[in-house]
């Protein structure tokens, strides 16, 4: 049984200890280079792609804000005119 733990831990220390050769090789760096490159341009892309997002929403924000304020001032025209007409009625019965 314990020399089936060393064999495992041999194993494991080989293994490292070849992995880090390989991890530390020129191609190994080529690899993380090419890697980080493409990261960096998906980067680009999502930051361009939330840049036009982004404007598109405060461009609807805007043209929603002028919509509702169109249609505020509306409704108060029409109460104005209705308090009018009302007054006119009134002065009209008061007169009769």
């Amino acid at each position: 049984m314990n020399w089936m733990k060393a064999r495992l831990i041999g194993c494991g220390v080989l293994l490292g200890t070849a992995g880090v050769k390989i991890l530390s090789s020129d191609d190994a760096k080529k690899v993380y280079t090419h890697v980080t490159a493409a990261v960096l341009r998906g980067y680009d892309y999502v930051a361009k792609t939330y840049t036009t997002v982004r404007e598109n929403c405060l461009d609807i924000s805007e043209d929603a804000k002028n919509i509702n304020d169109k249609r505020y001032a509306e409704k108060e025209a029409q109460m104005i005119e209705d308090a009018k007409a009302l007054l006119e009625e009134k002065e009209e019965s008061k007169k009769n």
